[in-house]
This record gives C-alpha cells, structure tokens and sequence, in this order.
C-alpha cells in the first residue's frame, strides 16, 4: 500500500479530524470528516463561504491530527485548491448527505488537494511510521 492510500485508509476509518490553519499569527482548528481519494491524490472539502477556505486562500499551511483504534496520525501539508468539477462530483457521491449544502453542481464545494505532506502514524508511545507524498 503507498504512502496516500495508507493515510486516506486512515483518515477515513477514524471519521473525523482536526483541521488546523492559520488567521493572522492565530492557529485555528475546526472538526472535519470530508476526505476523499481520487486519481491517486488525497483531497478534503470545505463549504465556500468559511472561514477556514478564507484562512487558506491566504495561508496554504494546514495541519490534521486524528486519533483511531489506539493510533494517532499527524498531517502536515499544504491545502491546494482546485476547481475540478469530477472532484467535486466523487466527494458528492461518497458522502450524499452533503448534496443538500452543495448547490448547483457542487458549487459550494472547496475541494482541496493536500500537498507537501507529512504525516506520522503512531501509537502514545511514539512507535509507528512516517509517510512523505
């Protein structure tokens, strides 16, 4: 298994995350759940009018931590937006229940491609493996 798959396998079976971006020299974290694999890379979703997709308009740095069956992961990336209406068109088919938010062709949706990452699997001891893609 490659190092995304290993990380989405992950993100998507603890089912939510923290996100954490930066306002100014403020970190900012909010809850998430949206992650999806397509064509190989890893994405997330934010709703348009946000402040978190605002935040990383202007700062693409981001962090994601979760925890999951005794492991944590730690993700540090960059967010990159993209406007491709097949991602939009996969996150909306892997999580219906957020047609309703979505708008006309998922125009609501911000789909971000993580970049630049890095992320760490470990258990509270600190043993486990780390993963650059």
């Amino acid at each position: 298994m490659n190092a995304i798959t290993t990380v989405y396998e992950f993100l998507d079976h603890a089912k939510t995350y923290y996100l954490a971006t930066v306002e100014d020299n403020q970190p900012r974290v909010r809850i998430y759940g949206t992650i999806l694999l397509f064509e190989g890379e890893l994405y997330i979703m934010a709703l348009r009018h946000t402040n978190a997709v605002n935040q990383i308009a202007k700062n693409h740095n981001a962090e994601i931590a979760t925890f999951d069956q005794g492991k944590q992961l730690r993700l540090t990336c960059k967010l990159e937006p993209t406007d491709r209406q097949e991602v939009r068109n996969a996150m909306a088919e892997k999580m219906p229940m957020l047609k309703t938010a979505a708008g006309e062709k998922y125009s609501n949706f911000v789909m971000m491609k993580i970049i630049q990452a890095h992320a760490t699997i470990a258990d509270m001891a600190g043993n486990g493996e780390t993963y650059t893609f």
